[in-house]
């Protein structure tokens, strides 16, 4: 089989860019897909999530562990990824942040050109169908659908109310290239009448409605890539495994690689691309060296504080809250509405940690449940969990191959609190974050505090507590990064560096973190990447000012 493209991995970078490339009829457009369908009951109800995310069953979920991490005292960190079309915008808490301007413009001082905030403003809102309409800020016709929640609980509300009394300013629009402030997260869920309330993951924006009408679109699913197929310093083609047997698929113009932070440098290495040390002790015959593949890892380490409540009103275990559900399960079918559409994390707050910065360097997310160890660890009752994770860490990780199958989980190794920065920022954060959810008003909803905490801890303490709990909010990035600098895998055109035929387009070739939750920025790196291969690189309009 041959085709103009092949895409590896239907992820939220993947899907996109299937989908703009495939809008010329006369360019076809292979998809292959290790996962499913992306479209069953639990992806479309928002609150499925509950029975993806733990990675019981691995249900559309790949459910990676990390190496053991010393600065976690040990312990193996959880990372969950997401296996269908729509990668893990189908498993995720569904909220939609850009992020601060100053990270892409970071980008582009690191030599990046062309990804600053003026230039890639113009993709966040091509991408985007918010339900606010169109404005300076936000598209009203993307296929993206953008939404306020449909049901926040009361004590979302009064979570906000906390961190108001703590001094911290009402935000209605995180988007703006300025996130500082407190308010609800608007979310990546249906708002037209046949669909409201579910959710809008990558595939069911910019995939499944176009399916059937392209025949210039091929996508397998259950499809997994196993190597890169070169022809000298070209690449020409995809190796993949589908039902037990190993096939070929053959690009006439371009190979892309969106197999996401973690899949997409196992893949490389898997065909030969990268430092020597990782591939070669493992019978891997190199193609090209490059020794950024693997490397810059980064992830947004994050810390729980945990309270039960006896508010029913929420997620929980109890027969109350059980009873409460069938109420909601008839809303959600009947107008898309109810706790059912829940992204969880329903309230949120950028701060920071210490006055004197340029911009906020903490993300709050507020949880209507009690979170444990990414809820693979259940309490009966009922409460809420408030998250914070810094923002631009310090420490720097790697992805490299555990062996030479390609059915194996790739080694991830984060190396969380290698850079003492990081704790300190960290230790900052929940303490300034534990002050809120102690503020007065949210002291109805307020019963017990677990995991020890209690007021008057000492920085050891506190870094006690860290080191025993932290673990991933599921950001991890830069893998195969975009630059000009020795350790950069792709120019800022997305090309591998030292072949053809070849790019990148995902998470991996983001330099640096950006502030803030990371499927938006992926969908919009992919629009950016389909009018990069097109070659119609769209530029800011001067008229809107931003």
């Amino acid at each position: 089989m041959k085709f103009d493209y092949v895409i590896v991995g239907g992820g939220s970078a993947g899907a996109t860019l299937a989908s703009r490339l495939s809008e010329d009829a006369h360019t076809s457009v292979c998809l292959l897909e290790a996962g499913g369908k992306g479209d069953d009951f639990l992806i479309r109800m928002p609150a499925g999530v509950v029975a993806m995310l733990p990675g019981k069953g691995k249900i559309n979920n790949w459910a990676f562990n990390t190496v053991p991490q010393p600065g976690l005292n040990g312990r193996r960190g959880y990372q969950p990824r997401g296996r269908a079309l729509g990668g893990s915008s189908a498993i995720n808490a569904m909220l939609y942040i850009r992020g601060q301007r100053q990270d892409y413009d970071d980008w582009a001082n690191l030599g990046c050109d062309g990804w600053d905030w003026e230039s890639v403003l113009p993709y966040f809102k091509k991408s985007e169908n918010n339900e606010r309409g169109h404005s300076d800020w936000h598209g009203g016709s993307g296929p993206l659908h953008v939404s306020e929640q449909r049901s926040p609980r009361p004590v979302t509300h009064a979570f906000i109310e906390a961190a108001r009394y703590r001094g911290i300013p009402a935000r209605a629009d995180f988007n703006q290239g300025d996130n500082e402030g407190v308010g609800l997260y608007q979310v990546t869920q249906f708002h037209d009448r046949a669909r409201r309330g579910e959710r809008c993951s990558a595939a069911a924006a910019y995939l499944h409605p176009v399916l059937r009408q392209r025949p210039n679109l091929t996508v397998k699913t259950n499809t997994k890539a196993t190597r890169l197929i070169f022809e000298g310093k070209r690449a020409v083609g995809v190796a993949y495994r589908a039902g037990g047997s190993v096939q070929e698929v053959r690009a006439t113009r371009e190979v892309i690689v969106a197999a996401g932070a973690f899949g997409t440098p196992q893949l490389l290495q898997l065909s030969g691309v990268g430092r020597p040390e990782d591939i070669t002790r493992h019978g891997i015959q190199m193609v090209h060296e490059l020794p950024g593949v693997g490397q810059n890892l980064q992830d947004h380490l994050d810390f729980i504080h945990v309270f039960k409540s006896k508010d029913t009103d929420n997620f929980g275990i109890g027969l109350a809250g059980t009873v409460n559900m069938l109420g909601h399960i008839a809303n959600w079918y009947k107008d898309g509405s109810g706790m059912l559409t829940t992204p969880f994390a329903e309230g949120g707050a950028f701060i920071k940690s210490a006055p004197t910065l340029e911009r906020p360097d903490l993300q709050l997310h507020f949880v209507i449940s009690i979170v444990e160890d990414h809820a693979r660890k259940l309490h009966p009752g009922y409460g809420f969990s408030c998250h914070v994770c810094q923002l631009r860490p310090h420490s720097r990780g790697e992805v490299f191959l555990q062996s030479a199958d390609p059915m194996a989980d790739p080694g991830i190794d984060p190396r969380f609190l290698s850079d003492q920065r990081d704790l300190a920022a960290l230790l900052q954060g929940a303490k300034l974050t534990r002050d809120i959810l102690l503020a007065p008003p949210l002291r109805q909803y307020r019963h017990r505090e677990l995991f020890g905490m209690r007021d008057g801890m000492n920085d050891r303490e506190w870094e006690q507590h860290i080191r025993a709990r932290a673990d991933t909010i599921y950001h991890p990035i830069g893998t195969c990064k975009m630059g000009t600098d020795e350790l950069a895998v792709v120019d800022p055109s997305l090309k591998v560096r030292g072949l053809q035929g070849l790019r990148i387009v995902d998470a991996s070739v983001m330099p640096t973190l950006i502030s803030g939750n990371t499927n938006a920025p992926t969908i919009m790196l992919a629009e950016r990447a389909a009018d990069l291969i097109r070659g119609g690189v769209a530029r800011p309009s001067p008229s809107t000012g931003k």
